[in-house]
């Protein structure tokens, strides 16, 4: 129950009607007997500066930021690690972004990747990305090649189309996923190729959010509710 002692952190974006992160991160709070409150807080482009002084003004804790705005709230930070942000922190009036994202490929080995996609999620992968990276987008090179790539990252939110054909030597990471917990149709691809590696986009939400509620909270995530609290084991 929310009360006068709890501390809340929300999450800005449009649309946020279908996101799993306030489910998972309020099981992360109740696993560590925390009293927080995580609240989708849906934002158009032109009332996100409004709403992140709301947010200092109200003393909530931080945020999530989803599309469209991950690249956009850069401006708006005190300070910021990178051009696209996806976690705020707030402290004493200041707002410090963070790229949390990044935790999604940061275990994984590769030489050559094929990344799809030119919009915040894109800018947040691309400093974590290892080796030589090919980037595709529908407003430049299009489509997609993953010839001879041996990791590929889908960074849009394409769920119905795989974009590329997968083969068995190569590693995939969706970010994208389907709210009922059904596999899109690249990591459907994936593991019907038999890739050496698929990250779903529920395991990139849990990689992302467990880093996220580390710099909310300063304690460690309990990584097994957030997984359970989305549909995955362990």
């Amino acid at each position: 129950m929310i009360g006068g002692g709890t501390r809340l952190v929300g999450l800005l974006g449009q649309p946020v009607a279908e996101s799993l992160s306030p489910r998972m991160q309020n099981a992360a709070f109740a696993a560590r007997a925390l009293d927080w409150a995580y609240v989708p807080l849906e934002v158009s482009a032109e009332r996100l500066s409004d709403a992140v002084a709301g947010l200092v003004s109200l003393g909530f804790a931080g945020a999530n930021v989803t599309i469209p705005h991950k690249q956009a709230v850069v401006a708006l930070c005190d300070e910021a690690d990178g051009e696209s942000v996806n976690t705020l922190v707030l402290r004493d009036g200041r707002v410090l972004g963070f790229n949390t994202d990044r935790e999604i490929v940061a275990e994984i080995e590769a030489q050559r990747v094929c990344l799809i996609g030119a919009g915040g999620a894109a800018a947040a992968l691309l400093p974590a990305l290892p080796g030589e990276v090919r980037q595709f987008s529908r407003n430049g090179v299009w489509p997609p090649d993953a010839e001879g790539c041996d990791l590929i990252v889908n960074a849009t939110p394409v769920r119905d189309e795989p974009l590329v054909e997968p083969r068995a030597e190569q590693a995939v990471v969706d970010i994208a996923y389907r709210p009922d917990g059904r596999p899109t149709a690249l990591v459907e691809a994936a593991r019907a190729a038999g890739c050496r590696e698929v990250v779903d986009g529920l395991e990139a939400l849990v990689r992302q959010g467990a880093a996220s509620f580390r710099h909310w909270t300063g304690i460690e995530a309990p990584l097994g509710a957030m997984r359970a609290a989305v549909g995955l084991n362990g």
